[in-house]
């Protein structure tokens, strides 16, 4: 099943994101493969978010409607469904669930007032910036409100706040393993190490 990185589809019932001919999601380039989606996902979404960086203006709001603009940015080429809510329930690979379908809009609020009033991470010292900022992407994570292009999205608004906040994140020193790793690890376990050691090897002030 393309595209699901390390979550799965929960139910007995047939995935209504995927073409049944095909079995891989339903897109708008006419991939009938995965290995074609993820050319042209790898291709479009790229040159969105360069127009996202650049150009593209999207409210600061830091909460769930940020993350739905953001989604549409990105994927509107690839998905009829960009920045929609999921309407299936998913799990990690270790039947671990994500947010329940039904609970997405309502965790995503308390996240998002929670990190209001934590004034947004702005203004903390690194080792603090790099601790709440591994909290709040788990929970975020955790909430995965997307059926695909969870994780692209998070990148993008976390970019965002961490510019504001005087934070540079230097995705490329994220590896695809560590951060599922870590990830499985704060949410199982609620022990958000492994996270604060990745982000602390990719976080800098950003440039004067």
């Amino acid at each position: 099943m393309h595209g699901l990185g390390s979550t799965d589809f929960d139910s007995s019932a047939p995935d209504p994101y995927l073409d049944p001919t095909t079995g891989i999601l339903r897109n708008l380039v006419g991939a009938i493969t995965s290995k074609e989606l993820a050319a042209a996902e790898a291709d479009l979404v790229a040159v969105r978010v360069v127009q996202l960086r650049d150009s593209a203006y999207i409210e600061p709001s830091r909460d769930l409607r940020e993350f739905q603009a953001i989604h549409r940015q990105l994927f509107a080429d690839i998905f009829s469904w960009a920045g929609h809510l999921r309407t299936t329930d998913l799990v990690r690979p270790k039947n671990e669930p994500f947010c329940p379908v039904n609970l997405i809009e309502r965790a995503a609020a308390s996240i998002s007032r929670e990190l209001t009033e934590d004034n947004l991470l702005q203004g903390l010292e690194r080792r603090e910036f790099v601790e709440k900022l591994s909290y709040y992407y788990d929970s975020f994570n955790y909430i995965h409100p997307f059926r695909e292009g969870n994780g692209r999205t998070q990148r993008e608004f976390w970019n965002r706040v961490a510019e504001d906040a005087g934070w540079f994140i230097d995705w490329g020193k994220v590896h695809g393993e560590q951060l599922n790793e870590a990830s499985q690890i704060a949410r199982e376990e609620q022990n958000y190490q492994p996270l604060i050691v990745m982000f602390s090897d990719c976080i800098r002030p950003l440039d004067p």
